[in-house]
């Protein structure tokens, strides 16, 4: 029982990675045009990622969603209403627990979408509705595409490193143009994209790989990192954990309620209780200064670790849930 505890505690191999990537920008930081080229080179290969995102994803969630709707606006609830309210909450634990850049990168956690392969993966495993996890999670990143920029503005305005509102238009060029210039390639492309599914997971990790080591360049050095205590990383790293438990307690609360199946219940709490690393972390590049985007991203890299743990998890008490709850239809001998 222990080995298994630790085996399902130990941290993602891409975590692992990511950190690695982290500390080698901080001990080499690039500097000077070098910084310059990679930031250059990042924005195009962050362009060309969400024109890929929107070949990839399936059409019809739209028409999906009005299907059902009650499903769907319970995820959606969750991941646009309810995270954004508990960010805007943990501005109590400013300057006691938080720093107020890591406040805002709390806030920039909570107004992401939630993830696609994760979401789909884990209500598999778990014997929940997976098309019901399909259409959220691919509607979630539709939306999010125009949704977070905006939440991310309208909540962290005023914040130190916060985006302001008039640096929508470049949100709007390198991430939503590409992402509808994909969505309308689609149906010419999208097969052989999804066909391509490891290629493109490898080229994911290897931009997101490109943009944490740019971040942390710079917050290098500008002496940003001078403001994280090993004490605040561990107070951080509660608050996160903390937030996740918080979401799968609501939304499992929020099932029962609205009265929905096993299956969709299961859909809801996964879908509605994740946040997107991969969306995440370059849009984070996009949206903050340089050198505010290390310390605003490391909530995010905490809490997709903790989601990872939990959701496997509990993916296995409700498989194991349903099978005892099923039946033994098996003859018995004669």
């Amino acid at each position: 029982m222990p080995i298994r505890f630790l085996k399902r505690c130990a941290p993602d191999p891409y975590v692992l990675a990511l950190v690695l990537t982290a500390a080698l920008a901080a001990l080499f930081p690039v500097r000077g045009d070098a910084a310059a080229a990679l930031d250059g080179a990042v924005v195009v290969a962050i362009g060309f990622l969400f024109f890929l995102h929107g070949a990839r994803l399936p059409g019809g969630a739209v028409r999906d969603g009005v299907r059902h709707w009650r499903l769907h606006g319970a995820i959606l609830l969750s991941t646009y209403a309810l995270f954004p309210l508990l960010g805007l909450a943990c501005a109590i634990l400013v300057p006691a627990v938080l720093t107020e850049p890591l406040h805002l990168g709390v806030l920039f956690l909570c107004v992401l979408p939630s993830t696609v392969q994760s979401s789909i993966a884990f209500t598999s495993l778990a014997g929940g509705n997976v098309a019901a996890a399909i259409c959220a999670a691919t509607f979630s990143n539709v939306l999010g595409v125009l949704l977070t920029p905006l939440l991310a503005g309208l909540l962290m305005a005023g914040g130190s490193g916060a985006v302001p509102l008039d640096a929508l238009p470049r949100v709007v060029l390198l991430l939503l143009v590409p992402f509808l210039l994909g969505q309308l390639a689609r149906r010419w492309i999208g097969p052989r994209v999804r066909g391509h599914a490891r290629a493109l997971g490898r080229l994911d990790r290897g931009v997101i790989l490109a943009v944490v080591f740019t971040a942390f360049s710079e917050g290098t050095t500008s002496g940003s990192w001078q403001q994280l205590t090993p004490v605040r990383l561990v107070l951080l790293a509660v608050l996160t954990a903390g937030l996740l438990v918080v979401v799968l307690l609501v939304t499992t609360a929020m099932a029962h309620r609205f009265g929905f199946s096993g299956p969709d219940r299961i859909a809801l709490v996964f879908a509605g209780s994740k946040k997107s690393l991969a969306s995440g972390l370059p849009m984070a590049s996009v949206l903050f200064p340089a050198a505010a985007v290390g310390l605003l991203v490391l909530p995010l890299m905490l809490y997709h670790q903790f989601q990872l743990i939990a959701c496997a998890w509990l993916a296995r008490r409700f498989a194991a849930a349903r099978a005892s709850a099923e039946p033994d239809v098996t003859p018995s001998p004669t």
